[in-house]
């Protein structure tokens, strides 16, 4: 006879495809939400603290201790509480969140206080973000384990559903910038999570009624499923592997980003495509059989690292192409070997939380230690080769000689033998450096390179004997390691020792191969040049801007302007300059002028000012006022209509301060000119086209008008560089002059939106400069 079903249940096939598509909906959801809150609420932060890239880097340690925190509250209901009880306590944790909902900036947080920035800015996301970000960040381990309660035929290996939480967060970071950002401001953006947040806490409660009549209050999990290994060594080793095993591709992740757009190119929303896959790992790699066979990407990972190792060493002489292939293959391949190893040493279900609070751990402290503490120590960015060589610490067995008769052998010889090759090869690269200086061009020999070869063909050499060595890891991981040491002790791309680091980045002063100019680049951007030789070798005695701000550039050209402005005659005038660099335009000035210069990075302030690598300050403005802080702050404390001329040079760089171009900058800006003052945006950018963005945005402002003008009479010399600007002012008469000059234009706003401390999109821009 056919069992009778209780009113209102289902079928046990129907039910389990339910709960299935249930629980990883919440999990999708959740990781969404968890996502798209980090980038809304620090722009929504920015104009406050003056859009200093120290805003996004506590912000992410804000959500990463955030985020730790939740998974540390994830592991203790868990071990505290049944299912179903702990289910009722995260569904009120989740309600009290609506308190502080939808997100905004308190009422009496207007500005830090000065010296407390820091401070100031986690006690904000504390208490505008903290709860709800807390709530969310404690889903993912909480969803599972209550997954793994369930009587489903999947519950006892639930760790599949951390795919579809890393696929929830893959498709926030893609939309956010694509599709959230362009059709929506920071308040309707709030108001969107504050109803997705409420779907999912819906979702709870569904949850909640079903584990009610399914559960109970029974405490524990299904019986552990006879296929998740679990590591037989003491249990304090094997949480230390799950810390490392997060750890390096975590690190890596940063240290990645931070290679290419500082060594490599450096582009707008190049930041997302690491990011998105170190996400997309998760997916491949988090399930019973992955994507891609595991032998496949233990043979790509160690030929690209290798590969990448070696390219480092030949940094100057590499295509950006090849090296950005080499290293998108080389962290791919890292984290999808740490990840699968990660994966394979996971626990039983009732160790789950554990597991993922102890990878919280680790990426917490990876994303730390390549974002905070690396810039402190090393003056490049040494920690990129440094993590790609412990990479293979994250292979199976790589730290174990256990399993295999060979690796019992001893290893000493071969690191002996093979050290003293490499230590030969540095030697005689250096008795052929100095053989070859005496009677070859300066010019050439740096061309030639010869450290870099002599460090690219010992790490090739290293790297052929790791790959002989594939059937032992522990051999594997110490030839590996031995590139590192090459790549630090040797002249190589990555020890160039002509770069100084700062919070902002990676600054190089260094000469051209002819020796004619002295170059200033922040990244991969130019930031001024200085001649410091003539064509004949002779040293130049007197400084002349050149670059962007050579004679007849525009912004030399609007400094006559304002001078000539009838008001001006019998007054001493006042101009103002956003953006040092090297400190061309103070060449410009005149003793009878107040010249004052803005600059947020205070080692770009000392390089400035340092005669031996540029003289402009020195010799044309020794008394120069530089004032370090965020110009959008800096600014609005100057007196209203003192300006004759203010000029906003911050960006020409890869990465544009939003922040200091939208409707309420350029009414700021407004009010500190003279009735006849002058505003000048130099906009020059390679990746972005910043023309309509300006055009919309001023006709956004009412009060201003603007005429664009294009350098024609620069070059690609040092000596003289073509430019764009964008000249404001209140009086339709004060643009006369700049439109009378050669290559001046109207501002076209086409179909930009004005740009506000609300919204701003750069995908319309930069799209819009690609098709050009």
């Amino acid at each position: 006879m056919e069992a009778v079903r209780s009113p209102g249940s289902f079928a046990p096939g129907r039910e389990h495809t339910l709960v299935l598509v249930g629980f990883t909906a919440m999990t999708f959801v959740s990781a969404f939400l968890l996502f798209a809150v980090q980038p809304m609420f620090t722009k929504m932060v920015l104009p406050r603290l003056g859009g200093a890239p120290s805003v996004w880097a506590v912000a992410m340690c804000f959500f990463q201790a955030a985020l730790l925190a939740g998974y540390c509250y994830a592991h203790l209901l868990n071990r505290w509480l049944a299912p179903r009880n702990a289910l009722v306590v995260h569904i009120l944790v989740c309600l009290s969140a609506f308190l502080v909902l939808p997100f905004a900036i308190p009422a009496g947080w207007t500005e830090p206080p000065s010296g407390s920035a820091y401070v100031w800015q986690l006690q904000l996301f504390t208490i505008a973000v903290g709860l709800p970000f807390f709530a969310v960040a404690a889903n993912a381990p909480l969803i599972q384990a209550w997954f793994g309660a369930t009587e489903h035929r999947h519950a006892k290996d639930p760790y599949f559903l951390y795919a579809a939480s890393n696929l929830g967060s893959l498709l926030a970071l893609l939309g956010y910038p694509f599709l959230i950002e362009p059709r929506l401001g920071l308040l309707a953006q709030s108001r969107a999570w504050q109803l997705g947040f409420l779907v999912l806490v819906l979702m709870f409660a569904a949850a909640l009624a079903y584990m009610h009549s399914r559960i109970g209050a029974r405490r524990g999990a299904v019986a552990p499923d006879a296929s998740i290994s679990v590591s037989s060594g003491p249990r304090w080793k094997e949480r230390l592997a799950w810390v490392w095993l997060a750890l390096v591709p975590s690190a890596l992740l940063v240290a990645f980003t931070t290679h290419v757009t500082t060594d490599v190119a450096s582009a707008p929303l190049l930041w997302v495509i690491p990011l998105a896959l170190y996400l997309l790992t998760f997916v491949l790699v988090f399930r019973d059989r992955p994507l891609i066979p595991q032998s496949v990407m233990l043979a790509i990972h160690l030929v690209s690292v290798i590969a990448a190792l070696a390219f480092l060493a030949k940094l100057s002489h590499m295509s950006w192409p090849i090296m950005a292939t080499v290293g998108v293959l080389a962290f791919l391949s890292t984290t999808m070997v740490a990840h699968r190893t990660l994966y394979e040493r996971r626990p039983s279900v009732e160790r789950l939380t554990e597991f993922y609070l102890l990878m919280s751990l680790g990426g917490v402290l990876g994303g730390l230690f390549s974002a905070l503490i690396a810039p402190q120590i090393f003056s490049e960015v040494v920690e990129y080769p440094l993590l790609l060589a412990l990479s293979v610490t994250c292979r199976p067995r790589a730290l174990s000689r256990e399993g295999s008769d060979g690796e019992a052998r001893p290893i000493l010889p071969v690191v002996i033998a093979i050290a003293g090759l490499v230590a030969g090869l540095a030697i005689g690269g250096r008795a052929l450096y100095a053989l070859a200086a005496p009677v070859i061009d300066g010019a050439l020999l740096k061309k030639l390179d010869l450290d870099g070869e002599v460090a690219f063909m010992a790490i090739v050499i290293l790297g052929l004997v790791a790959a002989m060595a594939w059937r032992f890891p522990f051999r594997q991981t110490l030839l590996v390691l031995l590139t590192l040491v090459v790549v630090s002790a040797l002249p190589s791309g990555v020890h160039r020792g002509n770069a100084a680091r700062s919070f902002f980045g990676v600054h190089r002063v260094y000469e051209t191969p002819d020796g004619q100019h002295r170059l200033f680049t922040h990244g991969t951007t130019l930031h001024g040049a200085e001649r410091i030789t003539d064509r004949f070798g002779l040293p130049v005695l007197a400084a002349s801007p050149g670059t962007y701000y050579h004679p007849l550039s525009p912004m030399a050209s609007a400094v006559r302007i304002a001078r000539a402005v009838p008001s001006a005659v019998g007054r001493k005038l006042k101009f103002g300059v956003v953006g040092l660099g090297t400190g061309s335009l103070a060449c410009h000035s005149r003793p009878d002028e107040t010249w004052k210069f803005y600059e947020i990075d205070p080692l770009v302030v000392d390089i400035a000012r340092n005669p031996a690598k540029f003289s402009y300050v020195t010799r044309c403005r020794p008394e120069a006022e530089i004032i370090v802080g965020d110009a959008r702050l800096t600014l609005a404390r100057e007196p209203d209509a003192s300006f004759d001329l203010l000029i906003l040079d911050a960006f020409s760089s890869d990465a544009v301060p939003i922040h200091l171009l939208t409707t309420e900058a350029l009414e700021l800006y407004g009010r500190k000119i003279r009735p006849d003052g002058l505003i000048v945006l130099h906009i020059s950018n390679r990746y972005l086209d910043l023309d309509a963005v300006v055009a919309s945005t001023v006709k956004r402002v009412g009060v201003l008008k603007g005429v664009l003008v294009a350098d024609q009479t620069g070059s690609d010399n040092y000596d003289a560089m073509g430019s764009t600007v964008a000249v404001l002012g209140r009086e339709a008469g004060s643009l006369v002059p700049f439109r009378r000059m050669p290559g001046a234009g109207e501002l076209n706003p086409g179909r930009q939106r004005p740009w506000t401390d609300d919204y701003s999109d750069i995908i319309r821009p930069f799209f819009s400069k690609w098709r050009e």
